[in-house]
């Protein structure tokens, strides 16, 4: 089932999520991660924090082409519930992100080139992994999600304004 998309505005997206219970139906879980895998394909995301469709807990998805310099040599997927960043290093790099709940708002964002993660996986079982490059950027947008965090709090004051102008002139377009 393709589930909404919540928009930036909804107070949702700036909550600090909940660790998800393991006495919670398991069921429940594996269904709303189907979901949420048909729901970025619809929309051709790469990734997908559970506040974004409306759920206040610890969950995000990835579905990323792993690059190998310029050729596509696998397609990262992954599942992470109840993660905890462990450490954030590596080299800073600047790279343009967007973001499913600001649609047509892109920026530049500074992220570190590796990340040390503790998570479940679908199945319920502890991981802990490090990640590289677009794999951990990923990761990091959508941890930054369920952190209560958006991609735009990179940006510098006068980007976060004309952005809320733009989203403002846009919305009243609706109206």
């Amino acid at each position: 089932m393709i589930l909404p998309i919540v928009l930036y505005g909804n107070p949702i997206l700036r909550k600090k999520c909940l660790d998800i219970n393991f006495s919670y139906r398991k069921e429940k879980t594996n269904k709303l991660i189907k979901d949420m895998f048909e729901t970025i394909h619809k929309v051709k995301g790469i990734g997908l924090a559970a506040p974004q469709i409306g759920k206040n807990i610890r969950l995000f998805i990835v579905e990323t082409p792993y690059l190998n310099g310029k050729d596509i040599i696998s397609n990262y997927k992954e599942v992470f519930i109840n993660a905890k960043m462990l450490k954030i290093y590596g080299k800073e790099y600047s790279l343009n992100e967007g973001c499913l709940s600001i649609p047509g708002v892109m920026g530049y964002v500074k992220r570190k080139s590796h990340v040390l993660i503790e998570y479940y996986d679908h199945h319920f079982k502890k991981q802990k992994k490090i990640l590289n490059g677009i794999c951990a950027r990923v990761v990091l947008h959508e941890y930054d999600h369920i952190e209560g965090k958006l991609f735009i709090d990179y940006f510098s004051y006068i980007k976060k304004n004309d952005i809320k102008k733009l989203i403002s002139l846009s919305e009243s377009n609706y109206l």
